[in-house]
């Protein structure tokens, strides 16, 4: 599959779909929606394969369909497509998404279980391998990565006040996202090189987590 670009109506599917969430919208749009969104993310996808999956897992083009069981918002559809690179959720992930809002890409750990969280904390504890982190996160912010997740507000148990990383310590998920509006460029071939030299960029952040934090080994809800 090569990837030639998001077709012209991918944004346009999207502030539709915004507007209205339902399953007549879907049904009637669906025909752009495999064409302009879904087609192009699996060619994005596969064309990347390559070069990161060996070191990070499989790719996988997410479902459009919300899971609404428990939620408030019962509206059926994501009002985005997302795709990821990843051995398992946390351990390091690199993602790409487009919505009407344009592309936006990603890494990190978006999604921490308790033993993930462990072994996160017991590695930015240590000198080494925290410090190498605060390292990291610090060149990519200076190269427009914003710093994300989610965080507590008061210290985790077990670590004190003056801890010198404690701003890392309080988080419970952390990753490194990145956005831009709709453009040319996300219709061409040229929003493939967009996405490899960003996830190029990430791709420090990634190893760090996938060696220090890896998968989960609790089973999957």
């Amino acid at each position: 599959m090569t990837f030639s670009g998001f077709g012209e109506h991918a944004v346009e599917f999207y502030d539709g779909l915004l507007a209205d969430n339902s399953k007549a919208y879907w049904d009637d749009n669906l025909r752009l929606y495999r064409e302009h969104v879904r087609q192009p993310m699996e060619a994005l996808l596969a064309e990347l394969t390559s070069e990161f999956g060996p070191d990070f897992g499989e790719g996988k083009v997410f479902r459009p369909y919300r899971d609404v069981r428990f939620a408030k918002d019962k509206t059926p559809y994501k009002t985005h497509c997302g795709a990821v690179i990843e051995q398992g959720r946390g351990g390091g992930a690199f993602y790409v998404e487009l919505s009407s809002a344009g592309l936006r890409v990603g890494g990190g750990c978006f999604h921490l279980e308790s033993d993930q969280l462990a072994r996160y904390r017991q590695a930015v504890d240590t000198e080494v391998h925290g410090a190498a982190l605060e390292r990291i996160l610090a060149k990519l912010r200076k190269t427009g990565w914003e710093i994300a997740g989610d965080v507590l507000r008061t210290r985790p148990r077990g670590y004190a006040e003056e801890h010198p990383r404690l701003g890392l310590l309080k988080h419970r998920s952390l990753y490194a996202v990145r956005s831009w509006e709709p453009d040319d460029t996300l219709h061409e071939r040229a929003c493939l090189d967009r996405v490899r030299r960003a996830w190029r960029q990430v791709r420090d952040f990634n190893e760090w987590a996938r060696d220090h934090v890896g998968s989960s080994e609790k089973p999957r809800r």
